[in-house]
């Protein structure tokens, strides 16, 4: 059966769920609606909304949205309860054949209700598979020691199960035996192509804009796709709905800021309303060094970013909504150690939707958006590189709810165009320009059996440039074993084009450019033909939740995902491939095939009640991988980001009379990478003139004999950070926050990269003390 066979047999099927819902039409109602915090209009998230004594309810999702349904004709009492506010009631009167829709309003209260804070975390814990799924809000993010006085969502990252960090300064995030490139990151439907700062400590993303992340480790369902490993699904929040509010502070490593407020103010009676968001944040640490971290640098800290971000929200008297958004991020590394010059620019902007039909339970979301990334890099020992990727994407998504369960489909467009210019070790230059499309369709069914919930679903992603269809089951389950103990498993097939643009041999990769999937791979891989173009992988999770206690709980999960086809740029390459066409695919072509898998354990121990916060994640991987050498034979290697063992501790303790104080800590080991140990040197003479290269006259470069690719390991990295904020309430809205944290607090000299030319070692961060104010209005 050929694609276009495929899509016809898609736009069948959706055509039957559109008609669905007016086929099933009964003797049931429907109530659904927004629950919405009434100071400031932000929808309120992952809260439950039931019908008192009944077991009709619903979880509102990331915009507020709950529906329930087919629920028998009748008189109701609607509750809501959250933490920190009020419980709401009213009367819902349902009929046959209608649906309710309705906005409601939570006050703040008196007292923080915990007890029912945890009876909803353990509701949610019962009601969704949330297998390698980790969500996350700016209330846990600031549970982190605030490292240069502002609490970051890089920060946070660091922390999760499963995620490895490879350090302060040109860090990046490995989730689960993936990498960077392999790690999709969306921020409200838009593809964001790099995320974090050249100095590790920092996202792109200001902490106070954040609604939600959902972090995905492994086995994330049939509405991602594109990847192989994992998926960022970042949220940011409308802009305030009733009055100016906003922030500013300032802090040895930066300032940012944010202003917030109404276009048309949402009143609770009814009709539609529209509000605005924008913030900035800044480093300013190539100066501030110089006075406070002279003895990291005395030639000053040179990392630079700023970043930019706005958002207008405009809402329906129904709920429905549209969002209006753009942002602009950069960041640069002047003449620090080996670089004479890193930086990488990205814009981007776009729109989303939520619509709420009149007659009809489906709730339908939409995007459509367009981003850039340029990425330069400098060195004084190698040749330049460069890459940039731009493109557009768009989607939409259509959910049905029925009773408990629920039906989600959708159809994704995306295209994008890569260039990119590299030299490998013996000068030959790796260049790509491309141009590319991708499509994928998607459905999704969540079915609650007694204790049993399953979602299966089912992606078809079409590669346009490879002429390649990847079909690709998904599946999630859960079984409430009892109250308190809870099995669950997640798994799945995915496929990928983008590949990576960066070298094995480097012990510590700053540059991470973007290449579109080649066509022209060689026709065999260990022995067997190549079917295909793409990057594939298989996940397979397998975990448990157990409350030990009311506020106790573990999560345990392993994991395998099989790497079944990988490309990479080919390290061996000595041979032009048009002008030596008779020569080994293994020493002509630009790119090679690789395979592998990575495995594991993930533990996690989270403790919360009233003031104190513990959690603590034990992570166990392994990760190989395995490429052809120059004559064919197999060869297995671990990546540079595989780490054995990695441990967070994680506490947080609100105290004094007002519980205006808090303390954070957090504790991080982690075992050592892997790396290409140096062998030895030699002059290197490319021979450009090809046979007529007279060597007596020409100069060579200095050439480096490496060892077997990273067999070599780093020691083994730890690092102690704490902080203290005390609030200041000044007013109503107005309030003070100062900090101090300390990075790094016993010294450890933590090993950053060893220059292979002059065996200079250079470390990560020693010891940083910082402070911070942050006015909030």
């Amino acid at each position: 059966m050929n694609f276009k066979n495929y899509i016809f047999l898609f736009i069948l099927f959706y055509l039957s769920l559109i008609l669905f819902p007016q086929a099933v039409k009964s003797q049931y109602g429907t109530i659904r609606g927004f629950v919405y915090e009434k100071e400031t209009g932000e929808p309120v998230i992952f809260t439950n909304v039931y019908l008192y004594k009944t077991s009709y309810g619903s979880a509102t999702d990331v915009n507020g949205y709950f529906a329930i349904s087919q629920i028998p004709p009748g008189k109701f009492t609607l509750m809501v309860t959250y933490l920190g506010f009020d419980t709401l009631q009213m009367e819902a009167n349902v009929r046959a054949d209608e649906i309710i829709t309705k906005k409601l309003y939570l006050e703040k209260g008196a007292y923080m209700l915990e007890q029912i804070q945890v009876s909803a975390e353990r509701e949610e814990a019962r009601t969704e598979t949330r297998t390698s799924l980790v969500k996350i809000t700016p209330k846990q993010i600031k549970q982190v020691p605030a490292i240069g006085g502002q609490p970051d969502l890089a920060q946070y990252l660091q922390v999760l199960p499963g995620v490895i960090f490879t350090g302060d300064q040109g860090g990046q995030l490995y989730i689960r035996g993936g990498s960077p490139i392999q790690n999709k990151v969306l921020l409200d439907g838009m593809i964001i192509y790099n995320p974090f700062h050249s100095i590790g400590l920092f996202s792109v993303f200001d902490t106070d804009i954040l609604r939600n992340a959902d972090i995905y480790t492994g086995g994330f369902g049939a509405e991602f796709g594109g990847r192989v490993s994992s998926v960022m699904d970042i949220t940011t929040r409308d802009g305030n709905k009733s009055r100016i509010a906003g922030k500013v502070g300032a802090s040895t490593f930066g300032a940012n800021l944010m202003i917030e407020g109404p276009i048309k103010k949402q009143k609770e009676g009814g009709g539609g309303s529209s509000s605005f968001i924008f913030t900035a944040k800044n480093s300013y640490l190539e100066q501030s060094s110089k006075i406070f971290y002279e003895y990291v640098d005395e030639n000053g800290l040179p990392f630079n970013y700023t970043d930019l971000y706005g958002k207008i929200s405009l809402m329906g008297d129904n709920g429905s909504k549209v969002n209006f958004f753009g942002f602009s991020f950069n960041d640069r590394v002047n003449n620090y150690k080996a670089l004479s010059d890193y930086h990488w620019e990205s814009f981007g902007g776009g729109t989303n939707f939520l619509i709420i039909p009149g007659s009809s339970s489906v709730l339908i979301e939409g995007h459509v958006a367009y981003s850039q990334y340029k990425i330069a890099l400098e060195e004084e020992a190698n040749p330049s590189r460069t890459s940039s990727i731009n493109g557009f994407n768009m989607g939409f998504d259509f959910t049905y709810f029925i009773g408990k369960d629920e039906i989600k489909y959708g159809i994704e467009i995306l295209g994008f165009k890569t260039d990119y210019i590299f030299y490998n070790t013996i000068g030959l230059k790796i260049s790509q320009e491309e141009n590319t499309t991708e499509l994928g369709v998607y459905i999704k069914y969540k079915k609650t059996a007694g204790k049993w919930l399953i979602e299966p679903g089912f992606r078809l992603q079409w590669y346009a440039s490879l002429s390649n269809l990847s079909l690709e089951p998904r599946l999630a389950m859960k079984y409430n074993a009892t109250d308190v103990f809870r099995v669950k498993f997640a798994g799945g097939f995915y496929s990928q084009n983008l590949i990576s643009a960066h070298s094995d041999r480097d012990i510590v990769n700053l540059f991470y450019g973007f290449l579109s999937g080649p066509d022209n791979l060689p026709d065999e891989f260990d022995g067997k033909p190549v079917n295909h173009k793409l990057q594939k992988s298989e996940h397979a999770i397998l975990g448990f939740e157990y409350d030990v206690a009311q506020n106790v709980t573990i999560n345990l999960e392993g994991y395998y995902k099989n790497f079944s086809q990988l490309t990479n740029l080919n390290r061996n390459k000595l041979f032009d491939e048009n002008k030596h066409p008779d020569e080994s695919d293994l020493i002509t072509k630009d790119f090679i095939i690789e395979k592998g898998y990575a495995t594991g354990v993930d533990f996690t121990l989270k403790y919360d009640y009233k003031r104190i916060y513990f959690w603590a994640v034990y992570s166990l991987g392994y990760v190989t991988r395995k490429y052809e050498d120059i004559i064919g034979g197999l060869k297995e290697y671990n990546p540079h980001y595989d780490r054995r063992h990695n441990i967070n501790l994680v506490a947080s303790y609100i105290f004094g009379d007002k519980y205006d104080w808090e303390f954070n800590a957090r504790w991080n080991f982690g075992s050592g990478f892997p790396f290409t140990l140096t062998q030895g040197f030699y002059q290197l003479n490319t021979f450009m003139g090809g046979i007529y290269t007279d060597y007596t006259v020409v100069n060579s470069d200095f050439g480096i004999i490496y060892a077997d690719l990273n067999t070599g390991r780093l020691p083994t990295y730890h690092r102690l950070d704490i902080g203290v904020k005390k609030t200041f309430t000044l007013g109503r809205y107005t309030k003070l926050e100062a900090n101090v944290s300390i990075t790094n607090v016993y010294n450890r000299e933590n090993i950053f990269y060893r220059d292979r030319i002059t065996y200079e070692t250079v470390y990560q961060l020693p010891i940083m003390p910082s402070a911070g104010l942050m006015f909030y209005f």
